[in-house]
């Protein structure tokens, strides 16, 4: 028998498929349709003919089996990443050159990312490369490119990229995660501008850096960054000495902390070198991060995140700080912020946001801080000693600001500042301030998550604690059934007698307008096209003046009501928020009442939430965040505090950015006052209703907090509250706790990769819930508390068993 081995076709043919292995060291200059890498540890690359550059997988540090689809410098030791799909993987996931672009697929198959082709003039993709500059470019049959890298950056710009219009820079979140960050660079209105963005809703704060006129920004093959303008003129902004010449690699990257960095590394390499950092944006307006974000409005949370300090090293860049009686909430990312040492204040807070027991608190001090946008009170002319003291007496109040008074009587002004703070920073030369901290004098556990024990009230109240930690004062108090009621009596009677007033003087102070009943019977076509109906009524769509509004028609309002109604709809008149539905106007004529709203165009949350496509993770905490700030708004910002009492997604509406707005804000209420504890099970929603409409016991705003929380579980779920035919997993929040209990959040999200990517978001959301469907009232939080939470400013304690009087109780304990 002849061997094989001795075959000299099988020979050639062994040695020629050597040469056409996808291994790393070799560069790789076409990439065919069909062809694709594994996410493992065999670590093969699709690499550039130089092989400067290799696109393919890189394990994720800290993540065991998880996998990012990236390019990265190949020939240095650090193997630095330039871009990156911004998604992590398991793993086992592949990403694959398909007819379509590159396609990044889980080990289930479920689609990941892909690279966004618009149009190819017909042709297909042909085939894809990665360059010698570092950009990975998919190509048409005519050889034109229908996608590149160069054009669909991460962080980082490469000589040769441009940066204009359609795109922008997007910061990583920390030095070790690649997710997005909370720092762009990007062209807004002709300038060239760096701003944080909110987490939740991605919405771009105010700049803290701009250069106007430009309309691309240039790195060129030089290591210079050049600014273009509309006429095509280019002007240097970097550097502004020698670049380090040709045999260095550069790159531009928007760092986690903020920092446009223009850095070059040696391509002869000693094996140890790292990457040489000579000039930042923020150098040529002789600033630095930190002075950036000081004293301007709304520019976030800074640098160093919430309730933290900013001080820079030598280089310009942000040192993090905790304040005394802070702690950072991740000791290996100081960048994410702090959190108070305390669990709470132990104080009684009055109604009015006053505390009466002080005994075991106290202050401490520290010089040359300031946080100039958290401060909700200035004293004038006051000494240290009264400074402390309206601090400690007030349960908002978390920190003090004494400045330094320059005559000898000790008289100065005092800023009062409540959670959280922003904007920190630390200058001995130029802040001359003492600050007052208030910390606890004894060193006692607070456990947010004991059960209340009614004979022993006075020494620990749960509720209150998370209240003041989260720096809130006014409603997470329990008042007894006759003080109550004495105070709703004359609030409300002084309510009735001021909006009474301002109902002579004309709606067009409240921006709204009197409709007769015939003028919305026309704009409805008589109510021809229904939209939804509720217990209080039915909406239909209709158009006024070329613009289509919402038209809700009431039913049951009794004639002896109708003075309640207008009062009530003057007061909905006055709210202004971006997360409420605005109210346009109303009809109030004999038997006749109804309400004119701006229409939302994407419907509700419901259909948005239980349709067929599951919406992104992201637009979901984006809409939980938004809810959560209206009804913040509605219980705590408004002239007339307004309880919605019936929060549920059929209520929450999405305009055309999928923004959420609560609509029916305060009607529940109005409409059937007296009967509003049998009202709930009328509507159909008993999976929202907290327990004390069933009770004896007046309402507060603590009912919108359990029915947030309820719909913040399907949120997070995808799914309704109650689905009877789950069986064990029937009623959401019973089947969430025991889940979290058991360290089996997963289950919760499966089959939603980017939420099961994200685990430790998805824990923070379950808490936040199970905190506020807690079924005592004095046990949940306020809307502000919980707004703090969702936005990471405070670290959210464990939260005690919600259903203290069932056996799952018992079972958490265990």
């Amino acid at each position: 028998m002849i061997s094989s081995l001795g075959n000299p076709l099988l020979i050639l043919l062994v040695i020629s498929s050597i040469f056409v292995l996808p291994a790393a060291g070799q560069g790789n200059p076409s990439v065919s349709v069909g062809d694709s890498l594994l996410a493992n540890d065999d670590n093969l690359t699709w690499q550039s003919p130089s092989v400067d550059f290799a696109f393919g997988f890189r394990q994720v540090p800290d993540e065991q089996d998880r996998f990012l689809l990236a390019i990265w410098f190949d020939k240095i030791q650090n193997k630095t990443i330039v871009w990156s799909a911004n998604v992590t993987v398991e793993k086992g996931s592949w990403v694959e050159l398909t007819n379509d672009g590159l396609v990044l697929r889980a080990p289930s198959g479920v689609e990941q990312w892909r690279s966004n082709i618009k149009g190819d003039g017909g042709t297909g993709v042909s085939n894809a490369s990665m360059l010698d500059n570092g950009n990975f470019v998919i190509k048409n049959r005519n050889s034109g490119n229908l996608w590149e890298s160069f054009k669909d950056p991460t962080d980082t710009l490469l000589p040769g990229q441009v940066l204009r219009n359609d795109s922008m820079l997007s910061s990583a979140l920390s030095p070790t995660s690649y997710k997005r960050g909370k720092f762009q660079l990007r062209f807004s209105s002709g300038s060239l501008v760096l701003n944080q963005i909110d987490v939740f809703n991605k919405k771009p704060f105010n700049h803290y850096f701009n250069i106007t006129n430009g309309v691309s920004l240039i790195f060129n093959e030089s290591g210079y960054i050049q600014i273009e303008d509309s006429s095509g003129n280019k002007t240097n902004i970097a550097p502004t000495t020698a670049a380090p010449g040709k045999d260095s690699y550069y790159r531009a990257t928007l760092d986690f902390d903020g920092v446009f960095t223009l850095y070059s590394h040696s391509k002869i390499s000693n094996g140890d070198e790292d990457w040489s950092s000579w000039w930042h944006a923020l150098n040529g307006q002789g600033k630095d991060i930190c002075s950036s974000f000081w004293n301007a409005p709304d520019l976030g949370s800074g640098p160093c995140g919430y309730n933290s300090i900013c001080h820079t090293d030598q280089n310009g860049r942000a040192i993090c700080e905790c304040p005394l009686g802070f702690s950072f909430l991740d000791v290996k990312n100081p960048h994410y912020g702090c959190r108070p040492d305390y669990q709470s204040y132990p104080g009684d807070c009055n109604e009015d946001g006053s505390t009466t027991k002080d005994y075991r608190l106290d202050f401490k001090s520290m010089r040359f801080v300031d946080w100039p946008a958290s401060d909700y009170e200035t004293l004038n002319r006051v000494n240290e000693t009264d400074c402390w003291k309206s601090c400690l007496l007030d349960c908002t109040c978390a920190v003090a600001i004494l400045e330094e008074p320059e005559l000898s009587n000790g008289i100065g002004r005092c800023w009062k500042k409540k959670l959280p703070l922003s904007n920190g920073r630390k200058d001995n030369e130029n802040i001359n301030r003492k600050v007052l901290i208030k910390t606890l004098i004894s060193n006692e556990s607070f456990n947010p998550a004991s059960t209340p024990n009614p004979d022993k009230e006075k020494q620990n109240q749960p509720v209150l604690i998370l209240a003041v930690l989260l720096g809130t004062s006014a409603f997470f108090n329990i008042f007894t059934v006759a003080v109550f009621s004495l105070i709703l009596f004359f609030f409300y009677q002084r309510k009735l007698q001021e909006l009474s007033r301002i109902g002579t003087k004309g709606e067009n102070e409240m921006n709204l307008h009197s409709f007769t009943y015939n003028e919305l019977e026309e704009a409805t076509k008589g109510f021809k096209e229904e939209l939804g109906k509720g217990a209080s009524g039915t909406v239909y769509k209709g158009e006024l003046s070329r613009t289509y509004v919402a038209v809700k028609k009431l039913d049951n309002i009794l004639q002896e009501r109708e003075k309640e109604f207008k009062t009530e709809v003057n007061v909905i008149g006055q709210t202004h928020h971006r997360n409420l539905v605005r109210l346009l106007g109303y009809c109030d004529e004999a038997e006749h009442q109804l309400l004119v709203f701006e229409l939302m165009q994407n419907g509700s949350l419901a259909s948005f939430l239980f349709g067929a496509l599951r919406p992104s993770w992201q637009q979901r905490l984006q809409i939980a965040s938004g809810i959560a700030r209206g009804l913040r708004y509605l219980h705590e910002e408004c002239s007339t505090q307004i309880i919605h009492c019936d929060i549920k997604p059929q209520n929450i509406l999405l305009d055309d950015s999928f923004t959420a707005k609560i609509s029916d804000f305060g009607l529940a209420k109005l409409l059937m006052n007296s009967k509003s504890r049998t009202l709930t099970g009328i509507r159909g929603t008993k999976g929202y209703v907290a327990p004390e409409w069933f009770r004896s016991v007046p309402v507060t705003v603590k009912v919108d907090v359990y029915s947030f929380g309820v719909m913040l579980l399907e949120i997070v779920c995808c799914r309704r509250c109650v689905r009877f035919e789950m069986e064990e997993a029937a009623i959401l929040t019973e089947w969430a706790y025991d889940c979290y209990i058991e360290g089996m959040l997963d289950k919760l999200v499966e089959n939603d990769e980017e939420a099961r990517n994200n685990m430790g978001r998805v824990e923070t959301l379950v808490k936040v819930a199970m905190w506020c469907v807690q079924e005592e009232p004095s046990q949940r939080p306020s809307m502000r508390a919980v707004t703090m939470m969702l936005e990471g400013a405070v670290l959210v304690p464990a939260p005690p068993c919600p259903f203290p009087y069932s056996s799952k109780s018992h079972h958490s304990l265990t």
